[in-house]
């Protein structure tokens, strides 16, 4: 991926199809169901991320295993969830830890004064 986001729109139906092994016409169905959401160019071409590409493939190992769309609409779902609630979880324990950190600091400096007695 050289130099480029993941989310760029870079790959026009007929690849993004090669790249996931399926027909262009399922790729319309998944956009129609709202599994995959294309960016469109200007002339209404769908152009596919590599983070649609790797959702297609998700799409696929899921039906593969017997999930209908419905089921993999259901777990897709659950799964961006999940990924919004761990980031959400890791900035949490980032800040409780900078805090944490900073009483100790606060502490040290308070126990490193010379005592006035």
């Amino acid at each position: 991926m050289s130099g480029r986001r993941s989310d760029e729109p870079v790959y026009m139906i007929g690849v993004a199809a090669k790249l996931v092994g399926c027909h262009a016409q399922t790729l319309r169905m998944y956009e129609r169901l709202g599994l995959v959401s294309p960016q469109r160019t200007g002339t209404n071409l769908r152009l596919y991320s590599d983070d649609d590409i790797e959702r297609l493939r998700q799409i696929q190992r899921l039906t593969e295993v017997g999930v209908n769309l419905a089921g993999v609409e259901m777990i897709l779902d659950l799964l961006q969830k999940m990924n919004r609630m761990r980031e959400e979880m890791s900035a949490e324990v980032a800040r409780i830890r900078a805090e944490a950190e900073a009483q100790i600091t606060q502490m040290r400096r308070v126990l490193e004064e010379p005592s006035e007695q």
